[in-house]
C-alpha cells in the first residue's frame, strides 16, 4: 500500500473511531471499541473498502499510534482524541512537573487568557516531548508555539492526568495560570542512544 492510501485510511479511521462512528453504521462500546468486521463492512458501504491486511498495516504504521486492535484481533479503537463519550479505562497517574502543548500564534492570545480547553474533545492533549508538541503546533493557525503546562502544580491542586499507551497525556481544562510560553522556535531534535 502506498503512503497516500495509508494516510487516507488513517484519516478515515480517525474520523469514524473518534467522532462519527454512525457514518460507518458503528456503535462504539463504553471504552470506544468497535467490531473490526463491522468497521470493514461500514467502510465498504461508504465506498471506501479496505482489506483486513490494510487495516492492520495502518494501525501498525500510524506514526502517532492512534489506534489499537484488541489482542484477539476482533475489535479496534482510537487511543484518544474522541469527541464522543468513551471511558478509555486509564488509571490516573502523577504527571511530570512540566508537560507541553503545541499550538499556533493565531490562537495564543485566547489560550493565555482563557486557558486550554478540550475544544470538542473529551480531554486536553499534552506531551512530555518537545518534538511531539512541535508536530501538533504545525497544524495550528499561525507560527508554531509550544506552551509549558505546570502539570505538577496542577496535579497538586487536584486535577487528574492520564497517560495513553502511545504516550499522550490527557487531562481536563487547564487554567491560564498554569501556562507559560516555552518556545516559538522548532526544538532541536534529540539524539537517541
Amino acid at each position: 500500500m502506498d503512503a497516500e492510501r495509508e494516510r487516507s485510511i488513517g484519516k478515515r479511521l480517525a474520523a469514524i473511531l473518534r467522532h462519527q462512528p454512525e457514518l460507518a453504521g458503528l456503535t462504539l462500546d463504553a471504552q470506544g471499541w468497535a467490531d473490526v468486521q463491522a468497521l470493514l463492512t461500514g467502510l465498504a458501504a461508504l465506498g471506501d473498502p479496505i482489506t483486513p491486511d490494510e487495516l492492520r498495516q495502518v494501525v501498525a504504521h500510524n506514526p502517532k499510534q492512534r489506534f489499537a486492535i484488541s489482542e484477539d484481533g476482533r475489535r479496534i479503537r482510537a487511543r484518544q482524541g474522541h469527541s464522543v463519550p468513551v471511558e478509555l479505562g486509564l488509571e490516573p497517574v502523577t504527571p511530570p512537573d512540566v508537560l507541553l502543548h503545541g499550538t499556533g500564534r493565531g490562537v495564543l492570545e485566547a489560550i493565555l487568557q482563557e486557558g486550554l480547553r478540550p475544544m470538542g474533545r473529551t480531554h486536553v492533549h499534552l506531551s512530555a516531548s518537545p518534538e511531539a508538541a512541535w508536530q501538533v503546533a504545525q497544524r495550528a493557525p499561525g507560527k508554531a508555539v509550544i506552551l509549558e503546562v505546570d502539570a505538577g502544580r496542577l496535579a497538586a491542586a487536584g486535577q487528574e492526568f492520564w497517560r495513553t499507551e502511545n504516550g499522550v497525556w490527557l487531562t481536563g481544562p487547564v487554567a491560564a495560570e498554569y501556562l507559560s510560553v516555552r518556545s516559538r522556535a522548532r526544538p532541536t531534535p534529540t539524539t537517541r542512544r
